[in-house]
C-alpha cells in the first residue's frame, strides 16, 4: 500500500513526532482547556492554533532543506548532501519555540 513512499528514518521519526504531538496535545487540552494569549505571533493564539502553524512551519522548514540539499554540497563544497536530521532538529526547534513563545 505505501510502496510508493520512500519511508527512510527520519521521516519515520518525524511523522511519528506529530503523531505523538497531536495526541499529547489532545490530552492536555482535555485536562487543562488552553486560553487566547498573544505572543510574537501577529495574531491571538491558542495552544492549538500555535502547534498548527508550528507544524506548517516545521514542514515547510523541511521542504526547503530537501530542495536545496544540493545546493548546499555545492556551496560548502560536501562530498555528499547533507543529512535530513539537520532540518528535522531545525524544524522542531522552531516549532518548540512557536508553541513556547508564539
Amino acid at each position: 500500500m505505501f510502496d510508493w513512499m520512500v519511508w527512510t528514518t527520519p521521516i519515520a521519526v518525524f511523522f511519528t513526532c506529530i503523531v505523538l504531538m497531536l495526541v499529547g496535545m489532545t490530552v492536555w487540552e482535555i485536562r487543562s482547556p488552553t486560553t487566547v494569549r498573544k505572543g510574537f505571533l501577529p495574531i491571538a493564539t491558542t495552544r492549538g492554533d500555535r502547534l498548527f502553524i508550528g507544524l506548517l512551519t516545521a514542514a515547510y522548514i523541511n521542504l526547503a532543506f530537501v530542495g536545496m540539499a544540493g545546493w548546499f554540497a555545492e556551496w560548502f563544497s560536501l562530498e555528499s548532501e547533507p543529512s535530513v536530521w539537520i532540518s528535522f532538529v531545525l524544524s522542531m526547534a522552531v516549532l518548540a519555540l512557536i508553541m513556547k513563545k508564539g
